[in-house]
């Protein structure tokens, strides 16, 4: 996600940054807007920079956010680590920090992601624009003052995605038990899905207007339908599905 945000900065032009990774291909990154170091320490000493973006496994935060302690004063922390909460981030890098917490997904990488934002108290106005433009590089963005909402948009919308991928995965499957050559299958369940997406995208009706609109009384669609919206089928596993990926982000949270 870090490679993602990245490169979307990047297109819209990026002031000189640093980034810290200990890993010999974050060398890659490295450009004439780009010093990349490999660990904290190794931070240019008059480097002060605007924004601190957190893009680190949840569970790595104790060892890794208190090196970054010094640039409470005067820098926004812009997290987007699941499941850590404002408070357990603050308690690593001091009660001064500005943390915006952020959840977005993986069409980041195609600039067609969306994210949910919520600031701390103490984040000012241009820090939360600041935070917003950055996020804007990546797709849309949206803003929660309930922190604890960021649990179920994880849920939802970070976790999504592999929702998505598993309909195409087991539509092309379905279409090869019937007898439909592989390739043909997943170019059929791919399009399918991605083409539905953009015109759902595009379309000023609702998910529901929708689909009725693609079923025809007794027809194909109707047959299918029959079988997806019995309540013991998808309307059942998908709350589940969001229900428990929300207690999954809350147990993140230690």
């Amino acid at each position: 996600m870090g490679s993602a945000m990245l490169s979307g900065w990047r297109e819209q032009g990026l002031a000189p940054s640093v980034a810290v990774d200990p890993s010999p291909a974050a060398a890659a990154f490295a450009g004439p807007d780009m010093t990349v170091v490999a660990d904290a320490s190794d931070i240019p000493a008059g480097f002060f920079p605007a924004a601190v973006v957190l893009a680190v496994k949840p569970q790595n935060a104790a060892a890794t956010l208190p090196a970054y302690a010094r640039f409470a004063t005067g820098s926004v922390f812009l997290s987007i680590m699941a499941g850590r909460t404002i408070a357990g981030i603050g308690a690593l890098l001091g009660p001064a920090a500005a943390i915006v917490r952020a959840m977005p997904n993986t069409p980041a990488a195609v600039r067609q992601g969306v994210t949910v934002g919520c600031a701390s108290p103490n984040v000012g106005t241009p820090q939360k624009a600041l935070c917003d433009r950055l996020l804007q590089a990546i797709g849309k963005v949206a803003w929660v003052d309930d922190e604890a909402l960021l649990d179920p948009v994880t849920a939802v919308s970070g976790s999504g995605p592999a929702y998505v991928f598993l309909l195409a995965e087991l539509m092309e499957q379905a279409a090869i038990e019937q007898g439909i050559p592989p390739d043909l299958a997943r170019l059929l369940a791919r399009q399918t899905v991605s083409g539905s997406g953009a015109l759902l995208a595009a379309s000023a009706e609702d998910a529901a207007a929708l689909r009725v609109a693609v079923t025809s009384p007794g027809g194909t669609t109707a047959a299918a339908l029959s079988v997806l919206m019995d309540p013991d089928a998808w309307p059942t596993a998908m709350s589940q599905a969001i229900a428990a990926a929300t207690r999954r982000s809350r147990e993140l949270a230690g």
